[in-house]
């Protein structure tokens, strides 16, 4: 029988000293770097510990969040901060491929087989 899962000692809210996330723009699929700023003293252990992460090169804040066991609204408000102090650069997701036109498609195709 596997063990229940055990609950945090601490809250997370209480991570981010219920500081709100400064920007609004952080998507689950948003790409984060490290800028290679040294972590300060004054981050939290959960800052240092997402920063100590991301020196390994970037992962999309959904992957940050799983590999640090922690909430994506958590990871948020850290990522938010860590931008606004460059300690981190986040960039937009890569917009979704725009459908293929499905004629455009079939005529290349019989144009390859015309080649044949």
């Amino acid at each position: 029988m596997t063990p229940a899962p055990r609950r945090r000692l601490v809250p997370s809210f209480l991570a981010t000293d219920s500081v709100q996330p400064t920007r609004n723009t952080l998507d689950r699929l948003t790409l984060l770097s490290s800028t290679g700023v040294t972590a300060a003293d004054d981050l939290t252990h959960a800052q240092r510990r997402l920063v100590e992460l991301l020196r390994g090169g970037p992962l999309a804040l959904v992957e940050v969040a799983a590999r640090l066991v922690l909430p994506v609204s958590l990871v948020r408000v850290l990522v938010a901060d860590l931008v606004d102090s460059s300690h981190l650069h986040a960039r937009a997701p890569i917009p979704e491929a725009k459908a293929h036109d499905p004629q455009l498609l079939e005529k290349v195709l019989d144009g390859l087989r015309s080649i044949r």
